[in-house]
């Protein structure tokens, strides 16, 4: 005995209608915005000491953070473990996930990482516990980084991200992109002031440790250096290099991380392969002689480069020549950081100088196990005394998919010098 007619077809339009529901309710769980945080259920790393000498391997591009942890980049999750030391890549110590937007930015000062989105969100997390701290709107990026599969220049040089402190003591995050500039505090994330930039005549440069936002703008004219202050996002200067032309290509120079607290700039333009050096203070640039070249390095006071297969330590201001080092062997300057410039040979020897006296800290060959040294450096990061090489198959191809393009599954080396 069956239902009616009538009846049957009332039963099967509720059963389309409770199926089309469930399929909807599943597809906007999948679908809808969402983030996911996994805090840490571990205690605090303690900074450990490791002995000089290579660590170990690792298959993505980690950032420092507090000297205990790594902080890493993936496609939609920024994540961390520990120890910092470690020699491979260990379970998250605390993970943090967005849906549907892109990382494309992370930053760190002190215990706080700061993460950037594809639609402009700014969210900062507490390296101790992964925990959201404050979570603040910014302008959309306009810039995508290449980050390939090890996310390196997600953490070590994000486009349109930035730290510096302003003269009051304050830590500000500067974030730029889709037409717009905005600065918040890195302390609790509130705004500090936003401010239009006229799209497609303006680049950045970085920032300096004084608390200036650095551009180039072309809009109105012969493109010039344009200083902002990052506590209130006033242009506070406008200055072109003597001589300069129309063209106007800046690098920043000596900075802390990434393109943020560079205390110096390098200016070339069209023809001009070298560079003209510069020092950054309060006023307009200062000539710094001692850094003209792409391949010379700032580490504190001191400009470093390789002359003629020797290593050498110029003052960047006077230009005096402090020391060399020509018992080093042939190769180039990869990474500084405080107290440290990291040299590697043609040999793949890590030699790490004093730049103030260039005398030697630590020496050993940049290989892990069985690897070997026929690789070329790419990218280099260094921090707490830590330095972190790609390593790429030679010849380089920039155009092979990520297999052809790295030595190895896991192409990042990580050392203590």
């Amino acid at each position: 005995m069956g239902f009616p007619k009538g009846r049957r077809r009332i039963v099967l339009v509720v059963a389309a209608l409770l199926v089309t529901a469930a399929v909807g309710a599943t597809v906007y769980r999948v679908l809808a915005p969402a983030e996911v945080s996994t805090v840490a259920q571990a205690a605090y790393p303690a900074a450990p000491q490791p002995p000089v000498g290579v660590i170990g391997r690792l298959p993505a591009a980690p950032l420092i953070v507090d000297g205990r942890l790594r902080v890493y980049a993936a496609h939609r999750q920024v994540y961390a473990d520990r120890p910092v030391d470690f020699r491979h890549r260990t379970t998250p110590y605390w993970s943090y996930r967005r849906w549907p937007a892109e990382l494309v930015g992370v930053v760190a000062s002190g215990t706080t990482v700061v993460s950037r989105w594809s639609d402009g969100r700014l969210v900062a997390l507490d390296a101790r516990t992964g925990a959201v701290a404050w979570r603040a709107d910014g302008p959309r990026p306009t810039e995508q980084p290449n980050a390939r599969r090890t996310g390196a220049a997600i953490v070590w040089s994000p486009p349109g991200l930035y730290l510096t402190r302003v003269a009051d003591g304050r830590d500000v995050v500067v974030a730029t992109g889709s037409g717009a500039a905005r600065g918040v505090a890195l302390a609790d994330g509130r705004e500090l002031w936003r401010t239009d930039l006229t799209s497609g005549c303006r680049t950045d440069v970085g920032t300096t440790p004084t608390g200036r936002l650095v551009g180039v703008d072309a809009c109105s004219g012969p493109a010039a250096v344009e200083f902002r202050d990052a506590a209130t996002g006033a242009v506070t200067g406008r200055w072109r290099p003597p001589g300069a032309g129309d063209e106007l290509v800046v690098t920043p120079v000596g900075c802390r991380t990434g393109r943020s607290e560079c205390p110096a700039l390098r200016t070339a333009g069209p023809g001009d392969a070298a560079g003209r050096g510069w020092l950054l203070g309060p006023g307009d640039p200062l000539a710094a002689p001692a850094l003209n070249g792409r391949d010379v390095e700032l580490a504190g006071d001191q400009a470093v480069t390789v002359v003629n297969g020797v290593l050498v330590g110029r003052s960047a201001r006077t230009g005096e020549e402090l020391w060399r080092r020509p018992d080093l062997g042939s190769g180039r300057v990869i990474a500084v950081q405080p107290g440290r410039v990291h040299l590697l040979t043609d040999a793949r020897d890590l030699v790490t100088i004093d730049p103030a006296t260039g005398a030697e800290r630590s020496r050993f060959t940049l290989t892990v196990g069985q690897d070997g040294t026929g690789y070329v450096p790419g990218a280099a990061y260094a921090a707490d005394g830590y330095l972190v090489v790609e390593r790429l198959r030679e010849p380089v191809d920039p155009d092979a998919d990520d297999q052809g393009y790295f030595l190895t599954s896991e192409p990042l080396v990580l050392a203590a010098t």
